[in-house]
């Protein structure tokens, strides 16, 4: 099991990122990688159901995307608000960071706001003259890799069908193929993880131990803890539903199979050799080269196989990324 980051990359032309959703959710097209027999096939998400068994139980992360995307009124800067502190105090990532140093000000909604202090991961800490809900005029936060600003489809389509619980700056989004009719066709069961910025930062270091997850917070409730402990076969829809569960097996002490009701933070960083304790299957997106959740599911599926799939996946002209088809481990 390599911890190399260079052993992590892959060549991916820049057509086959998806930089728009497919008109219907449910038509993605669908990878199933057999771990046991180191088997890949081409399937439809559509088909999803057909390929459970009994037993099984899908966990999908219910977090909302916040529209914290915001600009600066002469648009200058660009604003990712991540947390309200208090009534006038903000946590946020800005770009471009040279022009918002502290003791730097500049207004949104003719609201001046002024940077108190910048911390250790470089997010800056802001006051605001006077109360204001930077949610009411933001616009969803896409992904970098996507290099537009949103517009009123990815309003609704860089959320879940299901989300329902408002704290992510990013969407979880093995969850994006989902409709509700496919959802209630499916034993399924909420977690939460507020998706943080720290799904976008690359990895530094060549060494990948040495990175380091931003934490984010997440919770089980009773009713998902007890539908999860009684599941044949746990199904993790995303990468971000896979964590929690696992975060949440290593806070029991002595670590086991089952998981008790619980809010916390995690970072944990899930790498080649990981044991997994609780997670039989995983459906994901395609993920950036180097990435943090590349080696995710390099972990899960070992990382040769991994890699061969995503070269299948680029010649067969998979879509990638957040807008893009998926992937169903088993």
């Amino acid at each position: 099991m390599s911890t190399r980051l260079r052993d992590y990359d892959y060549v991916l032309p820049r057509e086959l990122i998806a930089e728009h959703p497919l008109e219907r959710r449910q038509d993605s097209r669908m990878m199933i990688l057999h771990r046991v027999e180191q088997k890949i096939e081409h399937r439809q998400f559509r088909e999803l159901r057909t390929l459970l068994q009994p037993g099984d139980l899908l966990v999908l992360n219910d977090t909302r995307v916040l529209a914290a995307r915001r600009f600066s009124d002469d648009g200058a800067i660009e604003f990712l608000f991540l947390e309200r502190l208090g009534p006038t105090h903000w946590k946020c990532m800005v770009t471009p960071g040279r022009k918002m140093r502290v003791g730097a000000t500049t207004t949104i909604d003719y609201v001046c706001l002024r940077v108190e202090e910048i911390t250790a991961e470089g997010e800056r800490i802001v006051r605001f003259d006077k109360d204001l809900d930077v949610y009411a005029g933001g616009s969803m936060p896409l992904p970098p890799y996507l290099d537009r600003l949103s517009d009123e489809t990815d309003s609704g389509r860089y959320q879940t069908v299901f989300a329902r619980e408002p704290g992510a700056v990013a969407a979880p989004t093995a969850g994006l193929h989902f409709t509700s009719e496919i959802l209630s066709e499916i034993p399924h069961t909420f977690v939460t993880l507020h998706v943080g910025p720290g799904t976008f930062l690359p990895v530094r270091t060549e060494n990948i131990v040495e990175h380091r997850m931003h934490t984010e917070p997440f919770s089980i409730s009773p009713e998902a803890a007890d539908k999860i402990n009684h599941a044949q076969r746990i199904v993790a829809v995303g990468t971000t539903a896979m964590r929690v569960l696992e975060a949440a097996t290593l806070n029991s002490k002595p670590i086991t199979r089952q998981v008790k009701p619980q809010s916390g933070e995690t970072d944990l960083f899930i790498y080649p050799p990981f044991t997994f304790r609780i997670v039989d299957a995983l459906l994901t997106n395609f993920h950036l080269p180097r990435s943090t959740l590349l080696m995710l599911v390099s972990a899960f599926a070992g990382r040769e196989f991994i890699l061969r799939a995503y070269e299948e996946a680029v010649r067969d002209r998979y879509r990638f990324y957040s807008y893009g088809d998926c992937m169903l481990i088993l």
